[in-house]
């Protein structure tokens, strides 16, 4: 039985940065982020009893460091007892860069696998699957804006906004290619051990989400603007604090900042986010879009530009019974 399923990386606005249980996977703190629809991942699940072993190839290559985790995440929604995998995953921007690549990773890939086992699953419960394997994974099962309240043993998503009522878009900026030398989890938990920031990042989280929340509801672009960057600066202040400090951002990452903040000078309506990554993420409306390209594209040391409207859940695209 074989399913393939895409899913699109989501950027979160405000921010999960920390774990609240390690071995749960569950996060410190709730989140709100956009799915974006030119950036995706593809994840083919065949299911084949005769293999001894699972096997991943990533990008057509054979990727054995990914697959203890992608093994996981399979046990996790088909059990312990299942047949061995064969797993291919395809995707069209850098992975491990600061881009969610895992969120979509681990969402289609739970996807994929439910659809080739024929588990008649929700929405909901494959979120909370994948969100066990990566916390933003979770995100990346629904499209447009959704949330991720974090309380009690489980985690909870919900859309908050579709991609039709508030059609945003976004112009990725790429400073750097390379893998980011330390893992986003392995940061967390050097934040959540030495930062002398990180309870009040907690405490604030509440505060940020409410502001957000109100102004996706309301389409306030200069509020959610607002409230996305203090958020994100925030969060890198914490990785900054932390001993050894976790500083993602290059030189060209700061000049990237700089546009925006020029751009907004001129009247743009555009604002910035940056997750744990060298990468800028330019959030505008529709109309500025191509003023946004061309002004971080101009940008010293961009070496690539993305641009994605807002886009849909995860999804399987076919299926095979043998």
């Amino acid at each position: 039985m074989q399913a393939t399923a895409v899913a699109q990386p989501n950027i979160a606005l405000i921010k999960y940065w920390g774990k609240r249980d390690l071995p749960r996977n569950l996060p410190a703190v709730g989140s709100i982020s956009i799915t974006l629809s030119d950036l995706y991942t593809e994840v083919a699940v065949d299911l084949m009893p005769e293999l001894p072993a699972d096997t991943l190839l990533v990008n057509g290559t054979e990727a054995p460091s990914m697959l203890a985790r992608i093994s996981a995440c399979l046990d996790r929604v088909l059990g312990a007892q299942r047949p061995r995998a064969a797993v291919s995953s395809t995707s069209n921007f850098p992975i491990a860069a600061g881009l969610a690549s895992s969120a979509s990773a681990f969402a289609a890939t739970t996807v994929a696998a439910a659809a080739a086992a024929k588990l008649p699953l929700t929405t909901a419960e494959l979120s909370r699957l994948a969100g066990a394997a990566s916390g933003s994974a979770a995100r990346s099962l629904f499209g447009g804006f959704a949330e991720l309240s974090n309380a009690g043993d489980t985690i909870e998503v919900r859309p908050l906004r579709d991609i039709e009522s508030w059609p945003l878009e976004v112009v990725v900026a790429i400073t750097e290619t390379g893998s980011k030398s330390t893992s986003s989890t392995k940061a967390m938990e050097i934040s959540r051990l030495t930062s002398p920031f990180y309870d009040s990042w907690l405490q604030q989280q509440e505060h940020d989400l409410d502001i957000a929340r109100a102004a996706i509801e309301q389409c306030d672009f200069a509020g959610l603007a607002n409230i996305a960057e203090h958020n994100c600066l925030k969060m890198h202040s914490v990785m900054w604090a932390s001993r050894p400090p976790m500083v993602y951002w290059n030189t060209t990452t700061m000049r990237c900042l700089q546009t925006v903040r020029r751009l907004q000078g001129e009247g743009c309506n555009v604002f910035f986010t940056i997750d744990a990554g060298p990468q800028v993420k330019a959030v505008c409306l529709p109309g500025e879009v191509e003023r946004v390209r061309r002004a971080l594209a101009d940008t010293a040391g961009v070496q690539a530009i993305m641009t994605s409207s807002l886009g849909q859940a995860a999804r399987v695209v076919a299926r095979r019974d043998d």
